[in-house]
């Protein structure tokens, strides 16, 4: 689905179905240098049962156009302009990561556009290695083989995975590769620069924290944290799992989504 926020072209995943804003609705922001197609399993299994996805495409990243954007607010305030061109006055909201920090920008300033809020592998502040900021900002493919080791448990580096053939190295070092020179860098240094929610909570809508128990990115503890700024949260923690946890392990963030929202 193509539709235009601010004259530039939004490209979101519908998960197979005609999006209609007359149900309720879901929408899934994607991590730094990612784009929608990691929500390829939660958005469809959401779309087929009641609910109207957008898993959208950030600005530069995948279909949508215009540059990456440099800071979480401008995000959460351009997600503002997307609910309201495709006319939902709510909506649960799922980040991953990066997507999650926007998650949690838009639950604080825009409160009455968020009724449910799934957080993966979140952490606020979300402080990014120098070491990674400077190769991202230099375009060295040296940033994207970080990402990809610490971003996966030891488990997941070694292969059984239960999809026959995956190989998720693999895949997130093509999936970041495919992002334009410069959007990795603006990405982790608008998560970088966020703050954390001292003196801005708390968020009053229901929340879910997801965590991968060997999260080297957003640490489990670092997640745990969170919880004193949502009074109506819970958190879970995924078993053998890393930062990447919807590659990971798809079928137990998927049910601990769906339980959730569902």
């Amino acid at each position: 689905m193509d539709f235009s926020v601010d004259d530039r072209r939004v490209h979101a995943y519908t998960g197979g179905k005609p999006f209609d804003a007359g149900r309720p609705a879901v929408v899934f922001l994607h991590g730094a240098g990612c784009d929608h197609t990691v929500w390829l399993l939660q958005s469809r299994y959401f779309a087929h049962h009641g609910k109207s996805v957008l898993a959208v495409d950030l600005p530069g990243h995948g279909g949508s156009a215009g540059k990456a954007i440099e800071r979480i607010d401008t995000l959460a305030d351009w997600l503002v302009q997307v609910l309201d061109a495709v006319q939902i006055p709510a909506a649960g909201v799922v980040g991953h990561s990066m997507g999650s920090l926007v998650a949690l920008d838009i639950a604080l300033r825009h409160g009455g556009k968020v009724d449910r809020l799934g957080l993966l592998g979140c952490s606020a502040p979300m402080p990014v290695a120098d070491t990674l900021l400077d190769a991202a900002a230099a375009n060295d493919h040296a940033a994207i083989d970080m990402i990809t080791l610490w971003g996966h448990s030891y488990g997941a580096q070694l292969g059984g995975h239960p999809v026959p053939g995956m190989w998720l190295t693999g895949a997130t070092v093509r999936l970041l590769e495919r992002s334009a020179p410069g959007v990795l860098a603006t990405d982790l240094a608008a998560c970088n620069k966020f703050g954390g929610l001292e003196n801005r909570g708390p968020i009053a809508c229901p929340a879910l924290l997801l965590s991968g128990d060997r999260d080297l990115m957003t640490p489990p503890r670092a997640a745990s944290d969170l919880l004193a700024y949502l009074p109506a949260g819970r958190m879970v923690a995924i078993p053998d799992c890393g930062h990447m946890m919807m590659a990971e392990q798809p079928s137990r963030v998927l049910d601990a989504l769906a339980d959730f929202f569902l």
